[in-house]
C-alpha cells in the first residue's frame, strides 16, 4: 500500500447510450434500460451493426475553438458541463495553473476525417474541417481551452483502458503537487474505423451484446463521455487503489489464461490494502467477446471465488473504447452514492445460458443488494489491446 494521501472523486459528468447525467444513468441502470443499443448501417458499408448512440443534443463547440470541433469533443464537453460548477469553484480557489487536466480517448475525431475524406472524394469542398478536429492529443487541450485552464493538459490512447489510466495519471498529478485538482475522463464517439474495424476482426455482432453467456456473439462499440473532478480533499468517493499490468500476449488477444487481468487486480488491491473478502462489486469489462470473457471470469475466479456480485454494463452502452473505463468507473461511483437509495448493484444483462467453459462467477442481477454498512468498496476492470490492463478500486470511504 502506498502511503501516499487518497485522491477522492468529487464529482461526475457522464453521459453515454443508457442516458445523459448521472440521475438518469442510473434509472436506466436500475430499469434494465437497452433500448439505447440501436440496429443501424450507418458505420459500416456491407452490414447493419448494433452500436450505442447517445441521443441527446450535444453542446456547441465555440467558433473560436473551431479547430477541436467534432462529436468525441462535444461529447466531452457535456460531461464538463454536468460538473462545471464544480470545477469553476476549484479554479477560483486553486487558481488556473493549479487544475489538471487528463483524457483518455482511442479515436479522437476520427469520424469527422472520414466525413471528410469522402466529402474530397466527392469533389466537395473542406472548408469546414480542420485536422486538429481528428488529432488524438486534441481533447484535453480543448477542454483546457474551454474551460479556460492553465494547467498540465494531456491525452492517454491506450485503447480501452484509456480513460481508466486517466483517472491513474491524475492521482500522480496530485501526488507530485504539480495539481491541486484534476479533471479526468474520457470520450470517444463512433466512427467506420472502430465499427468497421472490429468487424473485420470478427469480434462484433449485430445482436444486443451477452457477457459471459454460452451463446455470446461479439462486441456492440459504442459512445460516450465521463469526466471526474479529482483532488486530495475528502469527497464522497475515494481512489483506494489502482492496480496495472502488461502481459504483451497478442496485438489485439489476451493472453488466455488471464494472468495480466489476475495480476492487475492483485496490484489493485495490495494499493488499497485490502483483501478480496472486502470488495462487494465488480465491474467487469465483459466485452462478450469469447476470449475476453474466457479470461477475465478465470482471473476473478482466482482472485474473488464466487464471493463478490459481479455484471458486465456493456449491454447499457456498448464498448466506448477510450471512454469505457472512465464511464464504468463512473458506474461504480454512482452505486456508492445518494442516488443508489436501494443499494443496487449494476445488473448483469444476459440471456441466463452459462458457458461450462468459464468457471462460476456470481452475476449481479435486478435483485442483488449491497451492503448497506461503510465503506463499501467496488473493483473497475478495464482490459485492452496488447495485454494493457488496469483495475481500479472506489470506496465511499468516509
Amino acid at each position: 500500500m502506498t502511503d501516499r494521501p487518497i485522491c477522492y472523486l468529487h464529482n461526475l459528468g457522464i453521459l453515454s447510450a443508457v442516458g445523459h447525467g448521472k440521475a438518469a444513468v442510473w434509472a436506466g441502470l436500475m430499469r434494465a434500460d437497452t433500448s439505447g443499443m440501436v440496429l443501424t448501417s450507418d458505420w459500416h458499408a456491407t452490414k447493419s451493426s448494433r452500436v450505442g448512440r447517445v441521443a441527446a443534443p450535444l453542446p456547441d463547440i465555440a467558433d473560436s475553438l473551431s479547430a477541436y470541433r467534432c462529436r468525441a469533443n462535444a461529447l466531452l464537453l457535456a460531461a464538463a458541463d454536468e460538473i462545471r460548477a464544480d470545477i469553476d469553484a476549484a479554479i477560483a480557489r486553486f487558481g488556473r495553473d493549479r487544475v489538471g487536466i487528463v483524457i483518455g480517448t482511442s479515436t479522437s475525431g476520427i469520424a469527422e476525417g472520414e466525413a471528410a475524406i469522402s466529402a474530397l472524394a466527392n469533389g466537395e469542398p473542406l472548408s469546414a474541417f480542420h485536422y486538429g478536429q481528428q488529432e488524438i492529443g486534441g481533447p484535453a487541450p480543448f477542454l483546457a481551452a474551454a474551460l479556460n485552464i492553465d494547467g498540465p493538459a494531456y491525452v492517454v490512447s491506450t485503447a480501452c483502458t484509456s480513460s481508466a489510466k486517466a483517472l491513474a495519471c491524475a492521482r500522480h498529478l496530485l501526488w507530485s503537487g504539480l495539481c491541486d485538482a484534476v479533471i479526468a475522463g474520457g470520450a470517444d464517439s463512433l466512427c467506420r474505423l472502430t465499427v468497421g474495424g472490429f468487424g473485420s476482426l470478427e469480434l462484433t455482432t449485430s445482436e444486443l451484446c451477452n457477457p459471459l453467456s454460452r451463446n455470446r456473439r461479439g462486441i456492440n462499440i459504442g459512445e460516450g463521455a465521463a469526466l471526474f473532478l479529482i483532488s486530495r480533499e475528502p469527497g464522497p468517493v475515494a481512489l483506494l487503489g489502482v492496480g496495472e499490468s502488461s502481459d504483451a500476449h497478442h496485438i489485439s488477444a489476451p493472453d488466455p489464461e488471464g494472468k495480466g487481468a489476475e495480476l492487475s487486480l492483485r496490484a489493485a488491491l495490495a494499493d488499497a490494502a485490502l483483501q478480496p473478502t472486502q470488495v462487494d462489486y465488480i465491474n467487469l469489462h465483459g466485452t462478450a467477446t469469447p476470449q475476453n470473457d474466457f479470461m477475465e471470469a478465470w482471473a476473478v475466479s482466482r482472485v474473488f471465488g464466487m464471493q463478490v456480485p459481479c455484471s458486465s454494463t456493456k449491454p447499457f452502452t456498448g464498448h466506448t473504447l477510450g471512454a469505457a473505463g472512465a464511464i464504468e468507473a463512473g458506474f461504480c461511483w454512482l452505486a456508492l452514492s445518494g442516488y443508489n437509495t436501494a443499494h443496487a448493484a449494476p445488473p448483469h444483462i444476459w440471456d441466463g445460458v452459462a458457458d461450462p467453459q468459464l468457471p462460476p462467477i456470481t452475476l449481479a442481477d435486478t435483485t442483488t443488494r449491497l451492503p448497506q454498512r461503510r465503506p463499501r468498496i467496488m473493483v473497475s476492470n478495464s482490459f485492452a489491446f496488447g495485454g494493457n490492463n488496469i483495475s481500479l478500486v472506489l470506496s465511499d470511504r468516509s
